[in-house]
């Protein structure tokens, strides 16, 4: 059977239970989907920065990094261009999917979930990911640090002034810029500031 969606991107399931991987895959992998897997949080982000997945089926209690913190750091990281659901079999009350929506997870389901379900979520997210326009919307393209940055240096603010305000070093705020031109296929600072203007990341005359 072919791949659900035409994405051809892998599925990331994130857990240390091997087992319960080998069996998250055994329910994807039948139905056309390529599948990786991660023992821990920091191999979890290696592995998304290498492949870009399409889904990440994310555990919260990792070693090292927790799901928490691997959510946090691939929105940071990738924005909305990719998926994520808690996959917790440890927090299942209805605090604990509340928490993991409001770090801005897609989807959370328990490791009591029915096989059946657990497919149908998970290629329902894939097809989401997969019909948004990838390159479309800059918001989307950028990460919430980028936009920081933008929004800044759209104020007229130089990088050490950035940095102060954002509690990071000059270096990182020039790494920052430096992908921030390259996702608006730009070449210079103003040209980005104009970029931003003219898709409404910046608002004339707002304050910061």
């Amino acid at each position: 059977m072919g791949a659900r969606t035409a994405d051809r991107r892998p599925l990331l399931v994130v857990d240390d239970d091997a087992l319960f991987v080998k069996y998250v895959r055994d329910l994807l992998e039948p139905v056309g989907y390529e599948t990786l897997s991660a023992a821990n949080g920091e191999d979890a982000l290696r592995q998304a920065r290498a492949h870009s997945p399409l889904v990440v089926l994310l555990d919260i209690r990792l070693p090292n990094l927790n799901g928490y913190e691997v959510c946090r750091a691939l929105r940071d990281e990738f924005a909305r261009t990719i998926g994520i659901a808690f996959l917790s079999g440890a927090r299942t009350s209805a605090e604990d999917v509340s928490s993991g929506l409001l770090l801005d997870a897609d989807d959370y389901m328990v490791k009591s979930v029915d096989p059946r379900e657990l497919v149908a979520r998970t290629t329902a997210l894939a097809r989401r990911i997969a019909t948004l326009p990838r390159a479309a919307s800059t918001a989307r393209r950028l990460t919430a640090r980028e936009l920081d940055v933008l929004r800044h240096l759209a104020h007229g603010l130089d990088e050490r002034a950035i940095a102060a305000v954002l509690s990071i070093s000059p270096k990182t705020v020039a790494v920052h810029i430096e992908h921030v031109l390259a996702k608006l296929e730009v070449h210079s600072r103003a040209q980005a500031v104009a970029a931003a203007y003219r898709e409404h990341l910046v608002a004339w005359g707002s304050a910061l």
